[in-house]
């Protein structure tokens, strides 16, 4: 394709950038970082996301959920335009590594720079986001902003969630300047692509450098409450109680026999608690997560209700009482077929060693799905590991993911609108 501007990535720039954020909420002492969403460390951080926006002059917005849109605009654009977007988020979660969400967000701004150095304007608007509160640490659900931005919840529900400290989230915006006047999805992008690492250990484990996403797991988050009685460990035989710590652990143990059965649903007890937690004792209560994936939206609802008569089952043979809570129910999503054929293309282009894979974990980029053609690119995450301060990925690496997005975003922009 003649048009396609002979573009540079500024390589170098992009590298300091991501030290730099990930330098924002550090602990010295563990050598993680925690930007909890909309806490002081992470206004820091969006603080100098928007000097970076600022020093590419682009046309900076902030929406009523505080998602930060930083747009390189056409020759033509009077603010009208659909952009070609890119994104991810600055949150995190406690004690993380400096790569999760970031390295998309910032690889955006280089796909700017790369045109800003150049000189030239893109023939189609570029705009970079960063979604808030995109990790759910601190207020549920997780990927909100992009929700919220994508029609799927409401502004003021979401304004109004009251998060593990307490506090409401449409104050903390407040609080830290981010509370926008732009409605959430006002505008709507042309396409939308994600650059992320891969915080599994597939890339890694087969010599791969670039994951072209073509779906994401759907997601069913389920808070289980078990009432009992408490009764002492030493005196009351086994046909006599009535033990909610038994039936969470019974829980577990069948969740990971459906996992195995199924081949390719996924369930962790995540956060289990007991009370009165003490070790002669029988629990008379018992409360924890459960998180099922998968990527067939029908073997997760068979998933969900194989829990729901199970939970039944144990209700009635130990003679205690369960309640659910639905937390949190995505469907599985499948990626832009034109977008993910592009990213192939590109890492051909390049003679990277690339493979079609599926997303374990939620991202932005699926909620944007919902309102735009969407895709993503995975690069290698050492060990597999996210979330945690060992999380890493090699410079030539993120290098190599960042060149594959420039070369796609060019690409698309010449081709016929």
């Amino acid at each position: 394709m003649s048009n396609v501007p002979d573009l540079h990535l500024n390589g170098a720039k992009l590298l300091e950038q991501i030290k730099a954020l990930g330098d924002i909420g550090v602990d010295l002492t563990h050598g993680g970082r925690t930007r909890i969403a909309l806490g002081d460390a992470e206004k820091t951080g969006r603080d100098q996301l928007v000097v970076w926006m600022r020093e590419l002059e682009l046309d900076i917005q902030v929406d009523r959920i505080g998602n930060i849109f930083g747009s390189l605009r056409s020759a033509n654009d009077t603010g009208h335009e659909q952009p070609f977007m890119m994104g991810s988020h600055i949150d995190t979660v406690t004690n993380a590594g400096a790569l999760d969400g970031c390295y998309g967000v910032l690889a955006g701004l280089a796909v700017q720079r790369a045109y800003r150095e150049a000189g030239i304007l893109p023939d189609r608007t570029i705009t970079v986001g960063a979604f808030t509160n995109e990790e759910g640490v601190r207020y549920q659900p997780d990927m909100m902003g992009s929700l919220v931005y994508a029609g799927g919840l409401s502004v003021q529900e979401a304004l109004d969630t009251l998060g593990t400290d307490g506090s409401r989230l449409g104050d903390e915006l407040i609080r830290i300047g981010y509370a926008g006047d732009l409605e959430p999805g006002a505008v709507i992008p042309h396409e939308y692509l994600e650059l992320h690492i891969e915080q599994g250990p597939i890339l890694e484990a087969e010599n791969t450098l670039i994951g072209v996403v073509e779906n994401l797991q759907g997601i069913s988050w389920q808070q289980v409450t078990v009432k009992g009685n408490a009764n002492h460990a030493g005196t009351t035989p086994t046909r006599l109680r009535h033990d909610a710590g038994y039936v969470a652990c019974a829980v577990t143990t069948e969740l990971r026999r459906l996992a195995k059965a199924s081949g390719t649903t996924l369930a962790t007890v995540g956060c289990m608690t007991f009370e009165p937690n003490v070790i002669n004792v029988i629990p008379r209560r018992a409360s924890f997560t459960v998180d099922l994936r998968d990527p067939d939206e029908g073997k997760l609802i068979k998933a969900e209700q194989h829990l729901a008569v199970f939970l039944a089952q144990l209700a009635e043979e130990e003679g205690v009482s369960i309640e659910t809570e639905q937390l949190v129910r995505f469907q599985p999503v499948t990626f832009d077929s034109s977008l993910a054929n592009a990213i192939e293309i590109s890492a051909q282009r390049f003679g990277f060693r690339h493979r079609r894979m599926t997303s374990g974990a939620g991202h932005d980029a699926q909620m944007i799905a919902r309102i735009a053609p969407a895709a993503m690119i995975f690069v290698p995450s050492r060990g597999g590991i996210s979330h945690n301060p060992r999380e890493h990925t090699d410079d030539d690496q993120l290098l190599a993911g960042a060149e594959v997005l420039l070369d796609v975003v060019k690409r698309r922009l010449t081709a016929p609108h």
